[in-house]
């Protein structure tokens, strides 16, 4: 399963809940809450000031390996 910047974190954590370390890392730690899970993976990085590309290595390296 590839990663997409649309995909929403809450989607993604559904996927894999452990991936939730990466989110986490860039700043973003209201995770339970409704609105963040409802977010794009490219919006939470445009709120929390990260560089989308590098995270969707990371989320994809991970979801490589599992």
């Amino acid at each position: 399963m590839k990663i997409t910047k649309d995909m929403l974190i809450g989607d993604v954590l559904d996927m894999d809940n452990t991936a939730a370390k990466y989110f986490l890392e860039i700043g973003m730690h209201c995770l339970g809450c409704p609105a963040s899970r409802g977010e794009s993976i490219e919006q939470a990085c445009a709120v929390h000031g990260t560089d989308c590309d590098e995270l969707m290595e990371k989320l994809n390296r991970h979801f490589e390996n599992k």
